[in-house]
């Protein structure tokens, strides 16, 4: 009874997870009268290719661009604050200094303060700054993530023996030779997951470039498809738009946690057997 439950239970959840992937996956293959006539999961009238066609050719390739303006925010934004994480957190298993378990405690106040909160202080930052309407306004602040600091620190602490950088110390390995020979490829794992959440959560992104953005040619493709979608009253021809380009923004995010997943479960099973 128990086994069976437990199955069942996880089949619901798997139908719940599962659901609305293959409603996008039938619905970006219709036509507008059949989205509004709620025809989404009819097995006739197959328009993919056309809806393709369409969106390619809406606003001179629009889409596009923002799809690739999506790609530089996640991709550049994820790599570089996977790095500023796992620098900080190897420096906080690794060193010791005046008040670095405070500072820590600060790190982890940060991971409390949703990031709704600090959009405007970070839009008055911006204007001061003069990047307001910029691809910065939106990549720099996707470079801080204090939860990625807290998790790099976790693994640096599971994964880095402090008797391999004593003996790196004693044939005379500087301390960045340390870090970029030895350190960054022991904690390769953590390195990886930090990257994935970051990409994800980039990608997804919408109030921040909301409010630092105005130029169409500079939105990530969840603002542009948002833009789009609010004139779906006034123009039912952007109901095919919108479901299509939200099929082709998941395809990133399932391409990064394939290529990636046997550093991560490499990661994850690397102690087991010691």
């Amino acid at each position: 009874m128990s086994r069976t439950a437990v199955n069942g239970a996880l089949v619901l959840a798997t139908l719940y997870t599962l659901l609305p992937l293959g409603w996008l996956l039938s619905a970006s293959a219709k036509n507008t009268a059949d989205l509004i006539g709620g025809r989404a999961l009819g097995t006739g009238n197959f328009h993919l290719a056309r809806n393709l066609e369409d969106l390619a050719a809406a606003g001179d390739g629009i889409y596009f661009r923002w799809y690739l303006n999506s790609l530089l925010y996640a991709g550049i934004g994820a790599v570089l604050c996977a790095l500023i994480c796992v620098c900080a957190g190897y420096a906080f298993h690794v060193y010791s200094f005046a008040g670095k378990e405070k500072l820590f405690g600060l790190v982890l106040l940060g991971v409390l303060v949703p990031t709704t909160a600090l959009a405007l202080p970070m839009y008055l930052l911006a204007s001061q700054l003069h990047i307001v309407n910029t691809y910065w306004a939106v990549l720099l602040p996707s470079l801080v993530n204090p939860f990625g600091v807290y998790l790099a620190r976790v693994f640096c602490a599971g994964y880095l023996p402090g008797e391999v950088l004593e003996a790196a110390r004693m044939d005379g390995a500087g301390e960045l030779r340390i870090f970029r020979s030895i350190g960054l490829k022991m904690v390769m794992p953590g390195f990886v997951t930090v990257f994935l959440f970051q990409f994800t959560a980039i990608w997804n992104n919408f109030f921040l470039p909301l409010v630092m953005l105005s130029d169409n040619r500079l939105f990530p493709v969840s603002l542009g498809l948002y833009s789009w979608n609010a004139q779906t009253r006034a123009f039912p021809e952007y109901y095919p738009l919108v479901v299509t380009g939200s099929l082709l923004a998941v395809l990133p995010l399932v391409v990064a946690f394939v290529g990636l997943q046997r550093h991560w479960k490499a990661g994850l099973t690397a102690g087991s057997v010691k």
